[in-house]
């Protein structure tokens, strides 16, 4: 198992010992997570709805068998898990292996068709800038991508109406926009943030008491949306005015940041943050 995925150390030392546990791994990819899982005693679930990592899954499952499970579905479909689980850990974001296939239109680095899609299924990114208007695309740029001259932009994108990743990079004239810009439009296309909104809506009732969930993120948008669900979830329970104010129902994990050594040796670290709680009751 050659992958090292970003912060391991880092989610192992807060799940503790999970010899006979049951985990689930949200998001597979290239399955370093689910393989030190596996290596350490747990029984893993994991999820992944890109179809290119299913050969990975089915070697995992010839390796491991009982104890690995693989879900080819996106991880909001965690709230159709029957029972509960010791642990659900996120590693967000994209993978390494899809920004190095050019045919998956990830990268701005090498050309590819404009596709952007996990699944490989649905509307592409060409499709998408077809079918916005310059105004709901100015929206999206601005609102994923916090790109500074989003409408001038916008309007660039929609007369060119690019198909292909190097044309579209060709007209991000400002080289820090170029990739905010696919940032912005890989998550519309993969409704990232809303799948990310409604699996962590099901965490709650999914996990044991002193069940843990871990997430690691890569940019601000995903980070925010991990930072309030953890708040809110750590408030204390009822009217703050009344005597029947209940504790927490879940207890926040020290937040860890990659080692210098870390982001030295895999330069995606750089910007990674692992929150976690724990489920009190």
């Amino acid at each position: 198992m050659k992958h090292i995925p970003v912060l391991l150390d880092a989610v192992l030392n807060a799940l503790g010992d999970i010899r006979g546990k049951n985990i689930v791994d949200a998001t597979f990819g290239a399955g370093g997570y689910s393989y030190a899982f596996l290596k350490s005693g747990a029984n893993v679930i994991a999820f992944d709805r890109d179809p290119n990592v299913v050969a990975d899954a089915d070697r995992f499952g010839a390796e491991f068998g009982s104890k690995f499970s693989f879900m080819p579905y996106p991880f909001s479909n965690i709230s159709k898990l029957p029972d509960k689980y010791d642990a659900i850990v996120f590693d967000l974001g994209i993978s390494s292996m899809q920004i190095d296939v050019p045919s998956r239109g990830f990268s701005f680095r090498e050309d590819g068709p404009l596709d952007m899609r996990m699944s490989e299924t649905g509307k592409t990114a060409a499709d998408l800038i077809k079918e916005l208007s310059v105004g709901e695309l100015t929206r999206v740029l601005k609102e994923y991508g916090d790109v500074k001259k989003a409408a001038i932009l916008a309007r660039e994108i929609k007369k060119s109406e690019p198909t292909t990743t190097l044309e579209l990079k060709n007209l991000i004239h400002n080289p820090r926009d170029i990739a905010p810009v696919f940032q912005a439009l890989r998550i519309l296309v993969n409704d990232e943030m809303g799948e990310l909104e409604r699996a962590l809506a099901a965490v709650p009732e999914k996990l044991v008491i002193g069940g843990k969930c871990i997430c690691v993120t890569f940019h601000s948008l995903e980070d925010r949306i991990v930072k309030n669900s953890f708040k809110e979830w750590t408030k204390p329970v009822g009217d703050p005015h009344l005597p029947t104010l209940q504790e927490p129902r879940f207890v926040a994990i020290k937040a860890q940041t990659p080692t210098s050594k870390e982001i030295e040796n895999n330069n995606r670290a750089r910007s990674a943050h692992m929150r976690g709680v724990i489920k009190s009751y």
